[in-house]
């Protein structure tokens, strides 16, 4: 039950920020999809004891591939899947936290949510990165073989 609360939630923040970016309509329901799809595979992986860091990692791999195959499919930008996408992933939480701490002269826990919103930052940028590479090659993979398919005929 947790996990389809947590699932319909990231579907409602997702689309909302899609709106808030003025996403067209037409790609409002997309936009949540990809934002549940990468929350669940993060909200699964970090419940199956894997750390959040590389969690985030895989979620926000996830969401790039995601974005880049409806980008493709709606011939509009990626940037417009991955921007409402990925914000459930965004250690916005941790970060208040950190600087919570710090104001409170707790320097030493302000450090370690610092340090640790800053690896989950750097993780989903990874993430996204290496998903961009990763269908760089397949598409190419594809592109050679139908080349090399026609040019034997």
């Amino acid at each position: 039950m947790n996990v389809i609360i947590q699932l319909m939630v990231s579907f409602f923040a997702t689309a909302g920020i899609a709106v808030i970016f003025n996403a067209p309509r037409k790609v409002l329901f997309h936009c949540g999809f990809v934002g549940v799809v990468g929350w669940g595979i993060y909200f699964i992986l970090a419940e199956r004891g894997m750390d959040v860091v590389n969690a985030s990692f895989f979620g926000a791999f996830v969401i790039a591939i995601v974005a880049h195959l409806y980008a493709r499919r709606f011939k509009m930008p990626m940037v417009i899947f991955i921007v409402s996408g990925i914000i459930p992933l965004v250690p916005g939480g941790m970060a208040y936290n950190a600087m919570r701490n710090v104001v409170e002269d707790d320097y030493l826990q302000g450090l370690q949510y610092g340090l640790k919103a800053f690896l989950i930052t750097g993780a989903i940028v990874v993430g996204l990165v290496f998903a961009e590479v990763f269908i760089r090659l397949i598409f190419k993979a594809i592109l050679t073989n139908k080349e090399k398919k026609y040019s034997r005929s």
